[in-house]
């Protein structure tokens, strides 16, 4: 850890105009990003007594190595450059309200043919409307009961596409949740209005459509017709079923986020329902911990600006109103930036009185639920990993605990495809935004030791080129510049071997600690041992390698299945010279199959965009000789071929 005092800047040399600040560790890394109305004020604070320093704001202050800062106009642009950091840096001890999904929303394609019902996420898109956002369970559950009430197209353009021409429907289409119009069965105007009604139904139109089939039940069982009715009952069953989860809340016209928060010294529970049209169309909730002394004002600025931060490019997403439990330090600001994200008028207020008070009240309580049980689970979860580091710093000999574990591993069958993956714990916990997969081909890919070799050789040498790049330039590009405490290989002595041997050969074999788990006996082998280290079966820390070693190894056979499963179709379009991917899809998209394409002249080929004369006659060459062989008792040439299966895709 470094000493503060090394890199406090001078009072008098930090300005006071507003502006963001960024910490850096001894590798560059930007670990923590503030923004402040006064530079000078909020940095001095940072280095004052320990002793007022919260727990997680004293070990920030003393894993960083350097501080510096960027005088802004005001404070909306502090706020803008504050959000636009942290999400570029993601440094590791800022506040991290939002998780790794976007809102999943139900859209309907109403701009095709025939209009199609998905979830969708992310940019929206012009001529689709979409309801929403929901939960990923719940979506998924109302879109699949509304399906069976109105079977619009769920499909995507392939399945369709591959309907069409074989005259089948999919499996939808054969238990009635969808009308098939990929084979007739309805036609584009009677698709089209399903579709509007669908719509209609998620807009508000519930009751309408309950109402119509209940007086068709009633009509087909005074017909005596009883299946039908039956049928029908089912229907306003599951219709009754989606409008429940829909309940009011509040009246229809309003869409809103509701935000709640209950906080200690040390962490914040967060809870927000997202109300559209009077209903609650979603919940989501976060558990953060703190770094600095923030006050519920600040916590509430933080959380708006990292939740709606991702929505810049998706104007008309954020609701009207946003309500919140009290009203941050630099609401006009935030205001402001709302209604800019919005592209129209952005509300930020805090309920007073009726039943958005009451329900905002009901939302704390869930906030207050969601610490406890926070609490209540992570007091074992933080202990098992403290005492994991622990274990294995004092059996692996470690000058400091392992904060930063990688852990490699190489797949392959029968040396085929060899790959390699590299997997990341911090602080005992994964981080699958830093795994890496690897390649290897040639010499190094003859045996495991000479692959290990290579691999390691590779992200090595990478993280001492980036090393040397100055700061902003690693900021941006930097995929290898943070060294492990400790690297993990999976073997025995062979691989721990070839593994500092690679760091030998790079000057590093000091600055970085190197292990094998070997799978037998689950033995750790020291690079200078002749005998490997046996860690306590009931081992926290031999529960950590193993869980590492584990998710090394699925990443790098995940890894190796794609790879092969790729290698194993051939198309001989991958054999004529100067047609890549994009141009052969651009070929099978116009013409529809290869044997469509075989059938073109080269004049028709040069129709496709991006394909010249020269590149068409050798695709028709190629076609074409292949086709040759015909009838002159060679092996019938097979445009693409499963070689796993044997099945012929194209002929």
């Amino acid at each position: 850890m470094a000493d503060p005092a090394s890199y406090r800047p001078k009072t008098g040399e930090i300005p006071t105009d507003p502006g963001v600040y960024r910490f850096r560790d001894p590798h560059g890394r930007v670990i923590y990003v503030g923004k402040a109305k006064s530079l000078r004020q909020r940095l001095t604070s940072y280095f004052a007594n320990p002793a007022t320093l919260l727990p997680k704001t004293y070990a920030m202050v003393n894993a960083a190595a350097s501080v510096e800062w960027t005088v802004v106009g005001s404070e909306l642009e502090a706020l803008q450059l504050e959000y636009t950091w942290i999400k570029e840096f993601k440094p590791r001890y800022n506040l991290a309200f939002r998780d790794d999904k976007t809102y999943p929303y139900l859209a309907v394609t109403m701009s095709e043919k025939y209009p199609r019902v998905q979830v969708m996420r992310g940019e929206r898109r012009k001529g689709t409307r979409y309801f929403g956002p929901y939960t990923a369970g719940a979506i998924r559950e109302t879109m699949d009961t509304l399906l069976r009430v109105f079977p619009v197209r769920s499909c995507s353009a392939g399945v369709f596409r591959r309907a069409e021409q074989s005259g089948r429907p999919c499996l939808l289409g054969y238990i009635d949740k969808c009308s098939a119009p990929c084979v007739g069965r309805i036609s584009e105007e009677d698709h089209r209005a399903l579709a509007e009604d669908f719509c209609d139904f998620m807009g508000g139109e519930a009751k309408r459509f309950i109402v119509q089939l209940e007086r068709k039940m009633a009509d087909a069982v005074a017909d005596l017709d009883y299946e039908n009715a039956a049928r029908l009952r089912d229907d306003i069953i599951a219709m009754r079923k989606v409008f429940e989860r829909n309940a009011v809340v509040l009246s229809e016209d309003t869409d809103a986020d509701l935000f709640a928060i209950e906080e200690d010294e040390l962490e914040a529970a967060v809870q927000v329902f997202h109300v559209r049209g009077g209903r609650i169309r979603g919940q989501r909730g976060w558990v953060v911990e703190k770094v600095e002394d923030t006050t519920t004002p600040e916590l509430v600025g933080h959380l708006l600006q990292q939740v709606y931060g991702d929505h810049e490019e998706t104007n008309g997403r954020l609701p009207r109103e946003v309500l919140v439990p009290v009203m941050p330090d630099d609401a006009a600001e935030l205001t402001t930036w709302l209604s800019g994200l919005r592209g129209a008028r952005a509300t930020l207020r805090v309920p007073q009185r009726g039943d958005k008070a009451a329900l905002a009240k009901t939302l704390h309580e869930n906030a207050v639920q969601a610490l406890r049980l926070h609490k209540s689970r992570r007091a074992g979860d933080i202990t098992t990993r403290s005492l994991a580091l622990q274990e294995l710093q004092e059996a692996l000999e470690l000058p400091e605990p392992p904060l930063r574990i990688e852990s490699f591993d190489i797949s392959h069958v029968q040396g085929t495809n060899v790959v390699a993956s590299m997997v990341v714990v911090e602080d005992g916990l994964t981080k699958k935004s830093e795994y890496r997969k690897f390649s290897i081909t040639g010499d190094a890919a003859r045996d495991d030791t000479s692959a290990m070799h290579d691999v390691l050789t590779r992200r090595f040498r990478n993280y001492l080129a980036e090393r040397e790049l100055p700061a902003a330039e690693r900021d941006r590009n930097s995929k290898f510049a943070y060294p492990p405490n400790l690297v993990v290989v999976d073997g025995g002595q062979p691989q721990v071997t070839a593994a500092v041997r690679a760091l030998a050969e790079l000057g590093i074999a000091q600055e970085v600690r190197v292990v094998g788990l070997a799978k037998r006996l689950e033995e750790v082998w020291l690079p200078e041992g002749d005998f490997p280290v046996i860690l306590p079966r009931a081992s926290q820390g031999l529960y950590l390698l193993q869980r590492i070693r584990d998710e090394a190894h699925r990443f790098a056979i995940t890894f190796h299945r794609q790879k092969r499963a790729k290698s194993m179709t051939a198309s001989l379009l991958d054999e004529v010279p100067g047609l890549g991917p994009a141009r052969q899809k651009a070929l099978l998209a116009h013409f529809g199959s290869l044997k469509k394409l075989r059938a073109a002249s080269v004049t028709e080929i040069t129709d496709v965009t991006g394909v010249g004369p020269a590149l068409a006659a050798a695709v028709h060459a190629r076609l074409h000789g292949a086709a040759s062989t015909e009838g002159t008792g060679a092996e019938h040439p097979a445009l693409a071929v499963n070689y796993a299966t044997g099945e012929i895709l194209e002929a």
